[in-house]
């Protein structure tokens, strides 16, 4: 009996489209990565043939990159990241601010409003996470101290950026003038600090008891399932919890939630039971990134492409 069921068919394309191109890209010499986009391509809204659900699709990737910033959190203590702080804040601090600056200056060159133009260059300003972390962990290079201070930036960057979603609607207003202003700006910045430092407290004062506690009450189970579960528990809940309740992004909360278990003596077993499943929702996050891509942008607006890049 046949039913309509876009998720199942949305992972079956993608994973078996992912397989056939990464297979194709090994073949070719080629990072497998490349495949995987193509892959994206090949099943998205803007060719032929088979159209995966976009919107699962971007769902699933999300999962992905939850998975890989848990995995890269269970490697990295709260003390590497303090380590690195004085390259890591300001350096990701001046590279957005550039990025963004250049990104308004060619929006502007190409008739687009200053609003439009703050939002391409904040997109142009943020390195890719999942992209960054797959090339670090292929070259063992996380735990390394270039590692440490490439993740340290690219956890600013995302505190910025949350910074930064919050604030562009108020920013959008003032450019309407529907009566938005400054004092409205700040009130939106403090609330944004106020609710990360609350997530962070949270995790540094009750996670650090609760968190190892769960895990190691499992783990005293005997039971393997059990004890994966935990660990896929404590990775979506604490991410879902984070975005939900204090507006943090779910990469940033599954970072915090695996550096908090990256400090107890099951860390070890906590990423090999996750790697399975970490693994192959990055190549579904690589996927649902290729979907977005329109080929047609190469002959429409090649002089802006190329600027972009």
């Amino acid at each position: 009996m046949l039913h309509h069921t876009p998720l199942i068919a949305t992972i079956v394309a993608g994973l078996v489209a992912a397989f056939a191109m990464g297979a194709l890209a090994h073949r070719l010499k080629v990072s497998p990565v490349a495949g995987y986009l193509f892959a994206g391509v090949l099943i998205g809204p803007f060719t032929p043939g088979y159209v995966a659900d976009g919107k699962i699709a971007t769902e699933l990737a999300e999962l992905g990159v939850i998975l890989l910033m848990f995995g890269v959190g269970l490697h990295f203590s709260l003390k590497d990241l303090m380590s690195v702080r004085r390259i890591a804040v300001p350096g990701a601090l001046v590279q957005m601010g550039s990025a963004t600056a250049m990104g308004v200056a060619l929006a502007l060159m190409m008739g687009w409003t200053v609003a439009a133009g703050l939002v391409f260059g904040l997109a142009l300003s943020v390195a890719s996470t999942v992209v960054l972390l797959r090339a670090l962990q292929s070259e063992n290079l996380v735990e390394t101290e270039r590692g440490r201070i490439a993740v340290g930036w690219l956890i600013v960057e995302d505190l910025a950026m949350v910074m930064a979603l919050v604030l562009l609607p108020v920013f959008a207003q003032m450019q309407a003038g529907n009566g938005a202003g400054g004092t409205d700006l700040l009130s939106a910045a403090i609330g944004t600090l106020v609710k990360v430092a609350g997530f962070a407290a949270l995790m540094l004062i009750v996670g650090r008891r609760v968190i190892p506690w769960i895990l190691h009450w499992t783990a005293h189970t005997g039971s393997r399932e059990l004890f994966r579960l935990a660990v896929l528990a404590i990775a979506l809940g604490v991410a879902f919890g984070a975005a939900y309740v204090f507006q943090v992004s779910f990469a940033l909360g599954a970072f915090f939630a695996g550096m908090i278990l990256g400090e107890t003596q099951l860390s070890r077993r906590a990423a090999e039971e996750s790697l399975p499943l970490r693994d192959a929702f990055a190549v579904l996050f690589f996927v649902s990134v290729g979907m977005l891509f329109d080929p047609s942008v190469i002959l429409e607006q090649p002089v802006p492409l190329l600027a972009t890049v």
